[in-house]
């Protein structure tokens, strides 16, 4: 049965925000709220929660995992970014946002898309997501939380709690979430590439 934290979304909890993170460093799976839609999240090296995630959503090995960083410094530390890059990734984040680029020798392999060797990032422009990242001290290993068969993702942490009780940890809720993931922007050739039409405005990149 999962955990059930019900956090303040303009000035989180600081005592539930650690006892969700606490939660993450001892294993386990949660569902969280960002500034597009919800995730699902895990510690960075939980080859148990990737399991889950990729069970969860019915994956395959090529799909493009998230490390969602709390801020451009930290997200620098797994990715490789040139100058040109480094710019425009600048100028949108924080914000609904995924970037595909080269990873470091920071980032598990496990997490690299197996050929590319490439994964994805990004900087969410939200209170309760950032509050949880600064406890964490390392980026959350996220998927968006959008079902197999679904159209749209769930927007309500008590229809998360509900639905997914038997295969979640934990459910963050912080209020009403939105319902379009992020833009995914491609950089792993050097170029700007969309490879997904989201929440954030797509035409910077196009």
């Amino acid at each position: 049965m999962a955990k059930y934290f019900d956090v303040h979304p303009d000035n989180p909890q600081p005592r539930t925000i650690a006892q969700i993170a606490d939660s993450v460093r001892q294993g386990a799976l949660i569902a969280y709220p960002t500034d597009s839609c919800y995730a699902l999240g895990c510690q960075l090296g939980s080859r148990d929660g990737m399991d889950r995630i990729r069970t969860i959503r019915r994956l395959d090995d090529r799909h493009h995992f998230t490390l969602v960083c709390r801020d451009f410094a930290q997200l620098g530390q797994f990715v490789q970014v040139d100058n040109n890059v480094f710019r425009a990734v600048k100028a949108s984040t924080p914000g609904s946002y995924t970037f595909i680029l080269p990873a470091t020798r920071e980032v598990p392999r496990k997490l690299m898309h197996p050929r590319k060797k490439t994964v994805g990032v990004r900087i969410p422009d939200h209170v309760v997501t950032q509050a949880l990242l600064a406890e964490l001290g390392e980026p959350l290993l996220s998927s968006t939380l959008l079902l197999p068969d679904e159209k749209e993702p769930m927007t309500q942490g008590w229809e998360i709690k509900d639905q997914l009780d038997h295969v979640l940890d934990a459910v963050v809720d912080s209020g009403e979430c939105g319902t379009e993931p992020t833009t995914v922007v491609d950089y792993s050739s050097g170029e700007a590439e969309i490879v997904r039409y989201g929440a954030g405005d797509p035409s910077r990149f196009e």
